[in-house]
């Protein structure tokens, strides 16, 4: 029998998750209010819930739990949850009116500590009425099992219209297929990993088969893991990696205007990704002076997330990723020397397949037995090779609404791990970059001085760019 099975990467962030360390990804949204409430005044929250359920048929994993195999045998399955409740999954909260944006923010940070329940499909949409201005606010919740940025971006057009006028899909008959017993799963788990293995036996008898092509594939591997190994292996130490001691948080927000982000690009060349890296970049060194930790020569090495997913993957669910490990010299304090820098190394990493190199690193996942990928699942929140993790998500440049209500803003957040005290996540939505900034709110009382900074960084670099090419300001 098949299984939808979960992949190793997908499997590792549950094996990754502690209760003080949850692993869902989610994003903190604003929407205009207006239609969301009846004649009445009241929150048309069972409105809100019919159109989402109506949708869940073109998302299948969202109306799925997750089942172990008995023993770890093998990956995880995805099941039909027979006891799925709309109402769970889609909730309706509030704060006093008028709430303000702090208000909100507090309620994003209790929200976001709280684990997903196992025994549910792992999402959770929470909208919030009572903002000041009549706004609505939406607060999304969703495992990194289940999604990656890219896909997730996928999910949130589906769950949202192009259009304000809202669209209600026709009812798909949704019958739940029963979950497996778990002596049938644990045997047909085994069956798989005997064909599996026999299927990667016949592929090394076809290596041996054509060497040249081997050595070809092998000399390319080898130029890709010596440059995941580039520069110095180890992390600088820094207040970034001291370890994350409690469950609750803070998340700060930061706007850019994308055509300040691409003012600078074509003043200095590059790609956005280096402009979003080197304002970021700006931000921590204003941060780690203010905390007496910058140097001229810290570099410190930053994990971003690449996705692998190509056009025909759309709406498939799970993780296709690779990465990059950036070298950053946070401590160089010329702004256009900081991003050239930048510019260089990842140009140089692109050109010795260091993102190839990592995917198949992460895909020797697949071959791990489960027990051992829960053991280095674990040393992960141990790891001293990174100081941050910062990903870059593209997305819709065109307004989205969902029942009629625009989205104003859309703030992304990703997971912390035990020694990795700071995430930061970028969305480029409808003309804006949306950074969201997660921190364990025991280590950062000054989360304020590195939102300041990252705003004045790009402000710098913006201002260089258009003393540089006054038309730029056009671009």
């Amino acid at each position: 029998m098949g299984y939808d099975r979960l992949s190793g990467l997908d499997a590792s962030f549950l094996h990754l998750e502690r209760l003080e360390t949850p692993m869902h990804v989610g994003a903190l949204t604003v929407l205009e209010g207006g239609s969301f409430f009846g004649p009445d005044g009241r929150f048309r929250i069972g409105e809100v819930r019919d159109l989402v359920a109506s949708r869940l048929h073109r998302i299948p994993r969202f109306r799925k739990r997750v089942m172990s195999v008995p023993l770890e045998a093998g990956q995880p399955i995805w099941i039909d949850d027979e006891r799925f409740d709309i109402g769970y999954h889609v909730r309706l909260t509030a704060l006093p009116a008028p709430g303000s944006r702090s208000e909100l923010l507090a309620l994003f940070e209790r929200i976001q500590a709280q684990l997903l329940d196992r025994t549910r499909p792992l999402w959770e949409l929470w909208f919030v009425e009572g903002l000041e201005g009549g706004n609505v606010g939406l607060i999304q919740k969703t495992h990194h099992a289940l999604v990656d940025g890219i896909s997730g971006v996928d999910v949130a057009t589906v769950l949202l219209d192009f259009t304000p006028e809202p669209t209600v899909d026709e009812p798909v008959p949704w019958d739940p297929q029963p979950a497996p017993t778990a002596a049938r799963l644990l045997i047909d788990t085994a069956r798989g990993m005997v064909e599996n293995t026999g299927a990667v036996a016949r592929t090394a008898r076809n290596v041996l088969e054509v060497p040249r092509r081997a050595a070809e594939r092998i000399g390319s591997l080898a130029r890709q893991m010596s440059a995941l190994a580039d520069g110095a292996l180890v992390a600088p130490k820094t207040s970034l990696n001291n370890p994350v001691v409690g469950r609750t948080r803070r998340f700060g927000t930061v706007t850019v205007s994308l055509d300040d982000v691409k003012a600078v690009r074509k003043a200095f060349g590059g790609t956005i990704n280096d402009v979003v890296l080197a304002g970021v970049a700006g931000g921590l060194a204003r941060l780690l002076d203010s905390r007496g930790e910058l140097d001229p020569d810290l570099v410190i090495k930053v994990f971003c997330p690449v996705s692998v997913r190509d056009d025909s993957e759309h709406m498939k669910l799970g993780n296709r990723l690779s990465a990059l490990f950036v070298s950053v010299p946070v401590g160089e304090p010329d702004p256009i020397v900081r991003l050239s820098a930048i510019q260089a190394k990842t140009a140089d990493l692109k050109e010795r397949e260091q993102p190839i190199g990592a995917a198949a690193l992460l895909g020797l996942s697949e071959y791990a037995a489960p027990t051992l990928l829960g053991l280095a699942s674990r040393l992960i929140h141990h790891q001293p090779f990174i100081n941050l993790v910062c990903t870059n998500v593209p997305g819709p440049q065109f307004p989205l609404y969902c029942m009629g209500g625009r989205m104003l803003e859309a703030y992304p957040m990703v997971p912390l791990t035990r020694n990795l005290n700071l995430g930061v996540a970028v969305l480029s939505y409808c003309g804006t970059f949306h950074v969201g900034l997660l921190a364990d709110r025991n280590q950062w009382p000054d989360l304020e001085v590195l939102e300041a900074g990252i705003d004045d960084a790009f402000a710098e670099l913006t201002k260089l760019a258009h003393d540089r090419l006054p038309e730029s300001a056009d671009a």
